[in-house]
């Protein structure tokens, strides 16, 4: 047989087993249809495990996002959460260190022609309407989603925060030395509406922080604390830009305005952060299992379980701020020099050793948790309870009201003594509060953590309101109480 008729048998037996469903290389053609198909980038190369396979409505990218973790590049979102932790307090803060601003021009006698009956007590009215509509909303913003979801909630807090502090501005240009009654009441009621939505606001961001890291609960408690010296740098600037109070306080309250618009814009970077995103997924799956598993069992959150299991810290989270606001600034403000001698001057010394120390402290105490964390979840309400002492020993200084004559005696005569406990308190107020929000959304399931993290934003405020409620008794207390 000649090679041509060899090649020709050849391709005819080639062709007869392609007709016959094998491979050129004699494999069956039809198992070879059989095999699945990869698409690429493919599911297997991803290494994402088979119970995560059956993603709806998201894209490839997003489902590799739910299992596997990026850096917080730049610490972006830690830089985002520290921003809304200083604007949550931004409120707050302006309008107390703004007391100078209402008292001695606003409201005072020089500048309205007789003596503003709530004059004496505008700290007390301002601290009312303050804390009451920021505990109730806190607590209402847990059991009710106000306003809808987390962006809705969030923009809207912020946007109404802005436009308070605008009126704020406008009332500080315009001359109200005719009609001082109307401004202190507009003033409050926008203190009224600041407050409420700051609720909102501040219970929404805690909620955001908890589904993230417990790090990212300690930015917003840094940012909180950073808040307060921020606050007070810029008032003390304000003050030396113009020696006109008018126009220090337009300054003071632009910068508000600023700071809230910087939260404004942040928070809609967040969703363009793989990071953030990744959290973002892992908390929804985890919403959608709980909605599941309540579905099934014809059940609703479980408030009460959340907090039975958080109680511990959310405890601490109260106490901690209760001691520290039964004391700051009410006491501490008060207390007056004794050592002639000493070399900070009568002028400068509640400035720096009250509300400077607390605020830079602080801010020192809210960051010490990204280096260390001490003691553990179980213990942490040992030396919360501890703190207590701080009161007591504040009360024994040189604790003075303007017209009370005071009948408890002074039993701690050296500022230096003073001013160190002053610098123990605010170190243990910044690092263990930051610790005990930390620990609040691990003491529940992962689905609950959000839920979680808004009872721990509301056990501050309520430690901040009633610690605030228990400076009423220390007036009397110094009166009364003596030999």
């Amino acid at each position: 047989m000649s090679s041509r008729q060899k090649d020709y048998l050849h391709n005819e037996e080639k062709s007869a087993k392609i007709v016959a469903g094998q491979g050129r290389d004699g494999t069956d053609e039809r198992t070879r249809l059989q095999k699945p198909v990869k698409l690429q980038p493919s599911w297997e190369e991803n290494n994402l495990p088979e119970d995560e396979l059956n993603f709806k409505n998201l894209t490839m990218d997003d489902a590799s996002l739910q299992v596997h973790t990026p850096p917080d590049k730049y610490n972006l979102v830690y830089i985002t959460f520290l921003i809304h932790g200083i604007g949550t307090l931004m409120p707050w803060n302006m309008f107390i260190t703004a007391m100078g601003y209402f008292t001695d021009h606003k409201l005072a006698r020089d500048y309205i022609g007789f003596s503003f009956p709530h004059l004496t007590n505008f700290m007390q009215i301002l601290t009312f309407c303050s804390q009451v509509p920021n505990v109730l909303f806190n607590w209402l913003n847990i059991f009710v989603h106000i306003g809808g979801d987390l962006t809705t909630r969030i923009v809207w807090s912020i946007s109404i925060n802005v436009v308070v502090f605008i009126i704020t501005i406008v009332l500080a240009m315009v001359d109200s030395s005719e009609w001082p009654h109307t401004f202190f009441w507009t003033t409050m009621v926008t203190v009224v509406v600041l407050n409420m939505a700051n609720g909102i606001y501040q219970n929404t961001i805690y909620g955001m922080a908890a589904k993230l890291p417990p790090k990212y609960t300690g930015a917003v408690i840094l940012g909180n604390n950073i808040s307060g010296t921020f606050v007070t740098i810029v008032s003390i600037l304000s003050d030396a830009m113009t020696g006109n109070k008018r126009m220090a306080a337009i300054y003071y309250f632009i910068t508000a305005l600023f700071v809230l618009l910087v939260g404004f814009d942040t928070y809609f970077a967040l969703p363009l952060n793989r990071f953030y995103r990744h959290y973002e997924l892992k908390a929804k799956k985890n919403e959608e299992l709980r909605k599941r598993e309540a579905e099934r069992a014809n059940d609703h959150t479980p408030y009460l379980h959340i907090v039975k299991k958080a109680l511990p810290q959310l405890y601490n989270v109260w106490f901690i701020f209760f001691v520290t606001l039964g004391t700051f600034p009410a006491i501490q403000a008060n207390v007056k020099r004794v050592d002639t001698n000493f070399f900070i001057p009568d002028k400068w010394y509640s400035p720096i050793t009250c509300f400077l120390t607390f605020n830079v402290f602080a801010m020192i105490g809210s960051m010490m948790p990204t280096w260390f964390i001490w003691p553990s979840a179980k213990y942490l309400w040992i030396p919360v309870t501890l703190r207590f002492l701080y009161i007591p020993f504040y009360l024994l200084c040189n604790y003075h009201l303007e017209g009370l004559n005071r009948a408890l005696p002074v039993l701690v005569t050296n500022d230096w003594v003073y001013w160190i406990v002053a610098i123990t308190m605010a170190l243990t107020s910044g690092y263990f509060s930051s610790v005990a929000m930390m620990y609040v959304p691990g003491t529940v399931e992962d689905r609950y953590a959000s839920t979680a993290g808004m009872f721990g934003g509301a056990a501050l405020i309520t430690g901040i309101f009633s610690g605030i409620l228990l400076t009423f008794l220390w007036p009397w207390f110094i009166t009364h109480v003596g030999y």
